[in-house]
Formats: C-alpha cells, sequence, structure tokens
C-alpha cells in the first residue's frame, strides 16, 4: 500500500489532477474571522451566537493575539435555550440593546456558529425585525464549522455586506461614454474557463453566463504613454486586508491608470461601495468564491477573473489582466517583478530544491504552492479544504503554467483530503517542510517532521510586490531552525 503511495505521488503529470477524499473540514473554526473583520471595519461589533465552547475558543485563539480593542462579543446559548425554554428575540434584543448603548456602532454582524444551525435558529427572519426596532443594521452571517471552512467565514460576511451596498447610479458612467475610451471586454474568456470546468456539453455553453458585458464607449488606440486616467467604468476590489496592503495595491493599479472606486469592506461600514451592471469587481484572495457568486448574481457586477496578488508572479499576473479588462498596456511590471527577484535572492537560495507537503486548512494554498514553486520549491501535494475551480480558474492555470516554465512535475490537488492518508504519503514521501493546519503540528513535530502553522499565512501581510519576503520568512523560519538544531552539539 505504502508503495503505491509513492508512486501515486511522484508520477509526472503534465496536467492538473484533482481528487477528493474525506469529505470533511480539518481547518481552523470559521468564526475566527472576527479577529480580522473588526479590525479592518473599524465602526462595526461582531455578536458571535454560540455555546460556551465557542466562547473558549475565541479567548484561546484570539486572546494570545495583540490587537485594538475588539470590537465583538459572544451571545452564549446555555442549556435552556437549546431546550427552547427561552425567547431567543428578547435575549438578542436585550444583547444588541447593550451593544448600541456601550459602542453605538454603525453595524452589527451576527456570526452563526454550529449550534445555531444545529437548533435551527432563524437568525435571517429575526434580524430585520430587530433592526427596525433598534434602528442599526443587522447582518447575519453563517460562519459555521459544519458547513465552511477556516477562512469561509470572512466569505460569508463579505457576502452578506455585498447586498447591502447601495446600488451604482448609472448617470456617473453615462457622463463617462462621452469620453474616448474603450473597454475590453473580459467576460468571454471567464466563460471559457467556467466551460472547461463544469460544462462537458458544448451547445450549453451559452447558458453559464459569468458577467454582463459592460458598456463600451466611443473606440480609441491607447498607446503606451496614455495609460493615465483611461479608466472611467468603476472597479471595486473585495477581500479583507491591513490598510496598508490595500494602499500598495491601490498605488500600484494607479501607476497603470486605473482608478479603485471603493473595497468591500470599507474602512467604515457606512462607506460601503457602490455595485451595480456596470461596476467591474475582482477578489484578491482564493477564499471569497460566494462573496464573487453574490457578487455576480444578486448584484449583476461583471467579475474580472485573475490570478491572486499574492506573490511577485502572482501580483504581476493581477495587474496585467485588470490592465487588459480596461484596454491599458502595463507598464514596467516586467523590470519590477525581477527586482523583486533579485531582492529575495537570499531567501532563494536557501529553500531552492526543497520539497514542501500542504496538508490544507485556508484555502491559500494553490496560490502560496504556485508561488513557492516559482521560487524552486518542489511540491508533492496541495490540500485544500474547498475548491472552486471558477473562480480559481486563472490561478490554476497559472498555476499549471508556471510548473511547465520550472519544468516540474505539476502537484496533485485533493480536496478535502483524508488526514490519515496525508499522513501515510507524509511517512513515504518525507518532504522538508509541511505546511498545516495547528492540530497536526505537534505530532508531525514530534515525528521528526518540519512544519508551519498554516494559519501564520492568514494573518500575515502576504499580498503585493512588497510582500514577497513575509512569505519567504514564514517558510524559511522553519528551515533555519532545523538546520541550527542539525548542527547543534549537546555538550556535558
Amino acid at each position: 500500500m505504502s508503495q503505491s503511495i509513492v508512486n501515486s505521488t511522484n508520477l509526472e503529470t503534465k496536467s492538473l489532477v484533482f481528487e477528493c477524499e474525506t469529505g470533511n473540514y480539518h481547518t481552523f473554526c470559521p468564526i475566527s474571522c472576527v479577529s480580522w473583520l473588526y479590525q479592518k471595519i473599524e465602526d462595526s461589533f461582531f455578536l458571535v451566537i454560540g455555546t460556551k465552547t465557542c466562547g473558549y475558543f475565541l479567548q484561546n485563539a484570539l486572546g494570545v493575539m495583540i490587537f485594538a480593542e475588539p470590537r465583538y462579543a459572544m451571545a452564549e446559548l446555555e442549556e435552556s435555550d437549546i431546550s427552547a425554554q427561552l425567547n431567543d428575540y428578547k435575549e438578542l434584543k436585550r444583547l444588541c440593546l447593550q451593544i448600541k448603548q456601550d459602542r453605538n456602532p454603525s453595524v452589527i454582524v451576527w456570526i452563526g456558529t454550529c449550534t445555531t444551525e444545529i437548533i435551527k435558529m432563524d437568525l435571517e427572519g429575526m434580524a430585520p425585525r430587530l433592526e427596525r426596532e433598534i434602528g442599526i443594521p443587522i447582518v447575519v452571517a453563517r460562519a459555521n464549522g459544519l458547513d465552511y471552512a477556516f477562512t469561509q467565514g470572512e466569505d460569508t460576511v463579505l457576502s452578506a455586506m455585498a447586498q447591502r451596498c447601495p446600488e451604482f447610479s448609472s448617470n456617473e458612467l453615462n457622463n463617462a461614454e462621452n469620453n474616448s475610451f474603450s473597454i475590453k471586454n473580459y467576460s468571454e474568456s471567464y466563460d471559457k474557463s467556467y466551460d472547461k470546468s463544469y460544462d462537458n456539453n458544448n451547445n450549453k455553453k451559452e447558458q453559464s453566463k459569468i458577467s454582463n458585458k459592460p458598456q463600451e464607449a466611443a473606440n480609441m488606440t491607447v498607446n503606451n504613454f496614455s495609460n493615465k486616467k483611461a479608466q472611467v467604468t468603476p472597479l471595486v476590489l473585495f477581500g479583507s486586508v491591513p490598510n496598508t496592503v490595500a494602499t500598495e495595491l491601490n498605488l500600484e493599479l494607479n501607476r497603470q491608470g486605473i482608478e479603485i472606486s471603493g473595497w468591500l469592506p470599507s474602512q467604515h461600514y457606512v462607506n460601503l461601495p457602490a455595485l451595480g451592471k456596470n461596476v467591474y469587481v475582482c477578489g484578491i484572495n482564493p477564499f471569497l468564491s460566494r462573496t464573487a457568486t453574490t457578487l455576480m448574481r444578486r448584484r449583476k457586477c461583471p467579475l474580472i477573473g485573475a490570478p491572486f496578488p499574492i506573490g511577485p508572479d502572482g501580483t504581476r499576473a493581477w495587474i496585467e489582466k485588470i490592465c487588459s479588462v480596461f484596454n491599458i498596456v502595463p507598464q514596467g511590471l516586467e523590470e519590477r517583478e525581477q527586482k523583486i527577484w533579485q531582492s529575495l535572492e537570499n531567501d532563494l537560495q536557501l529553500i531552492r530544491g526543497k520539497s514542501v507537503f500542504f496538508m490544507g486548512d485556508n484555502l491559500l494554498e494553490v496560490s502560496l504552492a504556485r508561488f513557492l514553486i516559482r521560487c524552486g520549491m518542489i511540491v508533492y501535494e496541495i490540500g485544500i479544504p474547498y475548491m472552486d475551480r471558477r473562480f480559481q480558474a486563472s490561478e490554476l492555470e497559472l498555476l499549471e503554467k508556471t510548473c511547465l516554465e520550472m519544468n516540474v512535475p505539476i502537484p496533485r490537488i485533493i480536496e478535502k483530503p483524508d488526514n490519515y492518508y496525508q499522513i501515510q504519503r507524509i511517512r513515504e514521501l518525507q518532504p522538508d517542510l509541511v505546511i498545516t493546519g495547528m492540530a497536526h503540528a505537534n505530532p508531525l513535530e514530534a515525528r521528526g517532521i518540519t512544519t508551519k502553522w498554516s494559519v501564520e499565512f492568514t494573518f500575515s501581510q502576504i499580498h503585493g510586490f512588497s510582500n514577497a519576503r513575509q512569505i519567504l520568512d514564514l517558510v524559511t523560519r522553519p528551515l533555519k531552525r532545523q538546520k541550527t538544531l542539525k548542527n547543534f552539539h549537546f555538550t556535558k
């Protein structure tokens, strides 16, 4: 059995191979999304509705991290609540009135946990009524570990907030039509990736529409020196990142003449971006597929399917794809990417030729694997809790292209991996590094396997050109530690 595992893993694949194993999520709890979302949305308050177990998790998992004054709390369900002997609505109303009196936030976000799913609490039914009574918007987001993996908690919150964004006024776009520019319709190429993944019947291709066609203005050739102010159609980026990272990505696009009209989430709930059929949207994190679906289907926004701006290669591809939509010729990206790679050479020498194994936790695995392959590492396996091939189509294409250019086998992608079989494969392959969830790190370390917590990539700044060093620091730190331990000699 073990021999067959090695043979199947080392198979020289020339195309992407997808597998699915147990159907279980072995990940960090998704309610932890409040730890970064309450910091990002400064006028918000998060109310997690669950049992004491959820409260203990938040205390232990988030209490060890240094954050600003927290704007989240627990609405704990007792045994009497679970037995339906108390009125849920009255208790939630009491808590929300207390939150209004103490904090007076612009929005209260209810985070539903596993318990609310099991006892079938009608949070969506209670929220509108309570919202009218207390005069504060209440957004309901399901972030239970039964249905969602670690970072998908943010996905459910942003998906709910997308439905609260104001409607984009078409008057601004109609005025912009008088300007001489043209926008390239990128939806056709995105349709092709959707059809390739989900529709084997060529006769049904017309039924799988991903985005509305953009409104085009008069045609004009954009030369290499007239990119500035060429874009008029609004562009909204979705994904929660620190303000410093958001500023950097804004500046990178501004250099190409692309103006960002808003972010989802915005720094303040009252400043949510306007959305509509004439507003382009583009994601910066691979775990936001539900948000992308909401933006396309409910808000009718055309989605730009691009690789994600993780690593110099991903950031360049992300900018180039956005530029192609607005018919802009990107300037200086190749030189900028090369300069970043040169600055990383010392770290690259340490990891070049080393092997890495992703067990799967935060849905960043494909993007991180693509970047590490470009750095010269060998990726044995990419475990991922959930894979939306439609939303990650461009990222998967870039992964395949990177493997071919680096002349390495394309790693298997295993959705919802079975931990038992993964441990068997790790024993046989003996990778130099395993990127895994916190639950498996210490047992693997005890067996001589060098590990790195995947949660650290979630809480670190990894987007954009300049933050590529952050990724390498996280990867090289355990390798340097292991090297030091091997060279250390005990003396009496």
